[in-house]
């Protein structure tokens, strides 16, 4: 029987406000809590409730058949708590239904494993403590931030108590392989490893709108195609946000599930693919994979020199915001790791640039770097005050 995994990412980033020159050193509020809260408010109303409801109501209507997985960023949970509690106790409603499964990651969706194994560890476990604390889950799959993964990052995970990660199945990693088998990493045989399907994925969250895709359709492409497991892995956002209601996708949803059970096809979460199926082998993956762009690496965040700049200058305060450990500044470099700053900061102008534009507040990256510097030398201002008082 052919099984289907929907799995869905969440997450909304602390957005910088305009930080000038000469506010450094001055005022030490980074964050443009209106803009935050008026982008939130708004995709919870044309995404998160209306979705949540839609998902709520085919798990019930499908006699718990129906199942998806969830991961929500500690920086997503914490703008829901103060812009809108009724999106927690949304989610907390589908939590009670017994098919859904919140997974861990970055607590703050940050870039932490390509640079500070501590750090990471440390985002990993605030993470489950959050999940634990919102929707009375352990979790026990782990995604890593934009679906980063390699051999030793999974290594990494695994001691951390994960037994299955979820990543991208990489064309230059599977080679003539599928992505739709359980593989194993390539260093840690234990660990199980669930690929994303991304020509299916991008079906519904790239190529939905004028497409004409009827659920019918896509549950045809799922039983067409080879192998055990068939993994969809996509950001919530894409439900009324990215596609609009205009487009038809949620009745699409309303009518997947029921269509794809009639054709014989069983959901099931990561973590009941990773206990029923067996590895069809190892993958070896020694360089950072991701979901974004057409390369699949970590360029989108890392590809160019003001980007390296950046990240090297953040994580070289580890050592002493530890000495420091003062709650507030801690608060800020996490908010400070949230990938997406980088993420504005990419140059890419060919196959993605388009992509890169639609997510970027700023006119252009050079922007997004001037102002996430300026920000983050007052923030090195405050720490290096409150070490020296230390010493």
């Amino acid at each position: 029987m052919k099984k289907l995994c929907f799995y869905f990412q969440i997450h909304q980033p602390d957005r910088l406000r305009e930080f000038r020159f000469f506010d450094i050193g001055k005022d030490s509020h980074y964050y443009d809590d209106f803009v935050n809260r008026t982008i939130l408010r708004r995709v919870a109303q044309k995404c998160y409730l209306p979705m949540n409801d839609v998902l709520y109501d085919a798990i019930k209507s499908c006699g718990g058949k129906f199942k998806v997985a969830f991961s929500i960023t500690g920086s997503a949970l914490e703008q829901f708590e103060r812009y809108a509690p009724e999106v927690i106790d949304s989610f907390r409603r589908l939590a009670s239904t017994g098919c859904v499964e919140f997974l861990c990651e970055t607590c703050n969706h940050s870039l932490s494993s390509l640079k500070s194994e501590n750090e990471f560890r440390h985002q990993v476990q605030r993470h489950k403590a959050t999940v634990e604390r919102y929707f009375g889950q352990t979790p026990v799959t782990f995604r890593n931030t934009e679906l980063i993964y390699s051999d030793s990052i999974g290594k990494t995970v695994y001691e951390m108590g994960f037994k299955t990660i979820l990543t991208e199945g990489a064309r230059h990693i599977l080679g003539w392989k599928s992505p739709n088998y359980l593989y194993s990493n390539n260093i840690k045989p234990s660990q199980k490893l669930l690929l994303r399907n991304y020509h299916l994925s991008d079906d519904i969250a790239f190529r939905f709108a004028g497409s004409g895709l009827t659920s019918e359709q896509f549950v045809q492409r799922v039983l067409d195609e080879p192998g055990e497991i068939v993994n969809i892995f996509m950001d919530y956002e894409t439900f009324g946000e990215h596609q609009s209601a205009e487009t038809g996708i949620f009745e699409f949803m309303k009518a997947l599930p029921s269509a794809a059970i009639a054709a014989g096809i069983k959901f099931v979460t990561p973590a009941e693919a990773a206990s029923r199926l067996k590895a069809a082998g190892p993958l070896s993956v020694p360089q950072p994979i991701s979901w974004a762009d057409e390369e699949r690496d970590v360029t989108a965040w890392l590809g160019n020199e003001l980007q390296q700049d950046a990240f090297n200058k953040l994580y070289g305060l580890v050592e002493k915001l530890s000495i420091i450990d003062n709650a507030d500044l801690w608060a800020d470099f996490g908010r400070l790791q949230e990938s997406d700053h980088f993420y504005y900061m990419c140059t890419k102008f060919f196959s993605d640039g388009d992509v890169h534009k639609y997510f970027n507040p700023y006119d252009t990256p050079y922007e997004a770097f001037i102002n996430y510097m300026n920000v983050l030398s007052d923030f090195i201002i405050r720490v290096n005050d409150e070490y020296a008082t230390k010493n």
